[in-house]
C-alpha cells in the first residue's frame, strides 16, 4: 500500500515517521526552495573550485589513493562516470526495496543540505526516482561501513545516470535507461563531485536502523504481551511488577514494560484463582518474574539507538564537505562507527529478548514446571506431540540469534591501499540485525501462539480482559487446542499478526495504548 503522503526534503532534519513512510509505504517527496537555493549557492563555490589551477580533492583529483593525481578538466565528467561506474561494484542477494528507497531518501536529504555542492537538477532526478517507484538493484555485499556504504550508493548514482538495472513501479527488473525513459525523468550526466557527492554517506546504514526501530518499537510491546500470556499459562504472580518495586530501580525501559504487564494483567481470572492461600510457590523463575528488566533494557537500548539517529538526521555527511563560509574540507564524518554500534547493540537485546521467550515457552510444555497443564500441550500425550516442535523451531531461532549478535563493528579490514585502512562494517551490522529482527518476530510468536492454547487448558478460569482480547484475535485464524495439527501455518498466521501489530492492537482495545 502507498501512502498518499508528501514529504518535504529541505536543510531541515527529517524524522522517522517521514523515513518510514517514504522508504515502506511508498510516499512521495518534494524539494523544498530553501533546498534548492542551498544546493544552488553551495555549487557556485564548487565551480569556483573546478576551475582553480589548485587542486582540490573530488573535484579536480582522484579518488581515496589515487587523490595525489590532477584530472585535467576535459576529463572530469568521464572522472565521475569512471567513479560511480567502477564503485557499483555490489554482489550477492538483492537487498529489500524498503531499504533501498530509505538509502535514496537519506541521499537526496543529505544533498538538499548545502553542504555537497550537488546541482539542484541531480536531487531532482533522484527526487524522481523515489516519486516513479523506480528502484536501483542494491546488492547485498560491498559496502565496508567506510567511504559510507560506497558500493549500495553507486548503484543509485548509476541510474541517476541512465545506467544499470532498477526495479520498476510494477516490480519488474529492467534496464534503468527504459524506466528512466518511460517515467519521463530524464539521466543527468554529473558534473565535477557530484559523483563523490552521491555515493558518500552512511544513509544505508541509517536507513536500516530506522527501519528496524520501526518494526522494534513495535515487537517489544509484543514482547510483554506475551510475556503476560505466559505468567498467566503458568500460574504465575503480578505482585513482582508493582510499581513500587519497580521504583527501586528506576531505568525507564523497566518501568514502562512493568506497567505494561501490570495493565495487560489487570482482572485477570487465571490469576484470581490461585490467590486463595493454597499456592505454596514463594517466587516464580526468572524467565517470569525478570521480564521487565530484560524488556526494559532491550528499551532503554532502543531509546539509546534513536538518540543517535536523530543527531545522523540533522548531519550532512560527505568528504569534501562545503562550509557555510564557502571552504571546501576533506573530513573522516563518513565513518560509520557511531550508527555501527547501535546497530550491534540492538542485535544483542534482540537475542536476550528472544533468549527469555523460548525459556517460558518451555517452562509451559514441561509437566514438571508448567503447574498442572498437559505434556507438551498434547491433547493425548504420547499418541500426540502439541507443541514440542514448535520450540525447537524457537529454540533453532535463538541459538542463530546469539550468533547474530556478535558484533560486525569490533571487526574492520583495510581497503583501498591502505587509505582506507580503518572501517566500521556498519553496512553488515545493519543487515544482521534486519535477520535478528525477522527472528525475534517468530521466536515471540511461537510465545504467543504456546501461550494462548496453555491459557485455554486453563478454563474455566479466564484471562485478563487484554490477554483474552489477544486469544480471541489469534482463534479468528488459528484453531484452539485439540488433536496435532499441520503446526508450521498456525506459525505462520501468528508470525503476521505480530509483524502487522495485530497482537499489540488486540491487547491495547483493553488496555489503551502500551508502553
Amino acid at each position: 500500500m502507498r501512502d498518499n503522503v508528501v514529504v518535504d526534503i529541505g536543510p531541515e532534519p527529517l524524522t522517522f515517521a517521514e523515513v518510514v513512510a517514504v522508504a515502506r509505504r511508498g510516499a512521495a517527496v518534494r524539494l523544498t526552495d530553501d533546498a534548492v537555493a542551498a544546493m544552488a549557492a553551495a555549487r557556485t563555490r564548487v565551480d569556483e573550485l573546478a576551475e582553480s589551477p589548485t587542486p582540490a580533492y573530488g573535484v579536480s583529483t582522484g579518488f581515496g589513493a589515487l587523490a595525489t593525481r590532477h584530472i585535467d578538466p576535459s576529463l572530469r565528467a568521464q572522472l565521475q562516470r569512471s567513479l560511480v561506474r567502477s564503485h557499483a561494484a555490489g554482489s550477492g542477494p538483492e537487498v529489500e526495496t524498503e531499504v533501498t528507497r530509505a538509502l535514496m531518501l537519506l541521499r537526496l536529504h543529505t544533498l538538499t543540505t548545502g553542504h555537497t555542492g550537488v546541482r539542484p537538477q541531480t536531487a531532482r532526478v533522484l527526487a524522481g526516482l523515489l516519486n516513479a517507484h523506480i528502484t536501483p538493484v542494491v546488492h547485498e555485499y560491498g559496502s565496508l561501513g567506510c567511504s559510507g556504504d560506497l558500493a549500495p550508493l553507486s548503484h543509485v548514482a548509476l541510474t541517476i545516470m541512465g545506467e544499470g538495472v532498477v526495479r520498476d513501479a510494477a516490480g519488474n527488473l529492467t534496464g534503468a535507461a527504459e524506466a528512466l525513459k518511460q517515467a519521463g525523468v530524464e539521466p543527468v550526466e554529473l558534473a565535477a563531485k557530484e559523483g563523490l557527492a552521491l555515493i558518500n554517506g552512511t544513509d544505508g546504514m541509517l536507513g536500516m536502523l530506522i527501519l528496524a526501530m520501526d518494526d522494534l518499537a513495535r515487537l517489544f510491546k509484543t514482547a510483554d504481551v506475551g510475556a503476560a500470556m505466559s505468567v498467566e499459562a503458568l500460574l504465575g504472580t503480578d505482585r513482582v511488577f508493582a510499581a513500587d518495586l519497580q521504583a527501586l530501580r528506576p531505568h525507564p525501559g523497566q518501568a514502562a514494560s512493568a506497567a505494561n504487564l501490570r495493565a495487560l494483567l489487570a482482572d485477570s481470572g487465571i490469576m484470581a484463582s490461585h490467590r486463595d492461600g493454597t499456592c505454596t510457590r514463594v517466587q516464580d523463575a526468572y524467565s517470569l518474574r525478570c521480564a521487565p528488566q530484560v524488556a526494559g533494557a532491550a528499551r532503554d537500548t532502543l531509546a539509546h539507538a534513536a538518540s543517535v539517529a536523530m543527531r545522523e538526521l540533522a548531519s550532512a555527511i560527505d568528504n569534501p564537505v562545503v562550509l557555510a563560509d564557502g571552504r571546501v574540507e576533506s573530513n573522516g564524518n563518513f565513518h560509520g562507527a557511531p550508527v555501527g554500534y547501535v546497530l550491534d547493540f540492538l542485535a544483542i537485546a534482540v537475542a536476550d529478548l528472544a533468549s527469555i521467550s523460548e525459556r517460558r515457552t518451555d517452562r509451559m510444555l514441561d509437566v514438571a514446571r508448567s503447574h498442572g497443564l498437559p505434556a507438551f500441550l498434547a491433547d493425548d500425550p504420547g499418541v500426540d506431540s502439541g507443541h514440542m516442535i514448535a520450540q525447537y523451531t524457537q529454540a533453532a531461532i535463538v541459538s542463530e540469534l546469539k550468533r547474530l549478535a556478535v558484533p560486525a563493528s569490533v571487526d574492520s579490514i583495510p581497503s583501498s591501499a591502505m587509505q582506507e585502512d580503518h572501517v566500521s562494517m556498519g553496512w553488515s551490522a545493519a543487515r544482521k540485525l534486519r535477520r535478528a529482527v525477522d527472528g525475534l518476530t517468530r521466536v515471540l510468536a511461537v510465545e504467543i501462539l504456546t501461550a494462548a492454547r496453555a491459557i485455554d487448558l486453563r478454563a474455566p478460569h479466564r484471562p485478563a480482559p487484554a490477554t483474552g482480547a489477544v486469544v480471541a484475535a489469534l482463534r479468528e485464524t488459528v484453531a484452539g487446542p485439540g488433536p496435532d495439527r499441520f503446526l508450521a501455518p498456525e506459525i505462520e498466521a501468528v508470525v503476521r499478526l505480530v509483524a502487522d501489530g495485530a497482537v499489540v492492537t488486540a491487547a491495547e482495545t483493553v488496555t489503551g495504548p502500551l508502553a
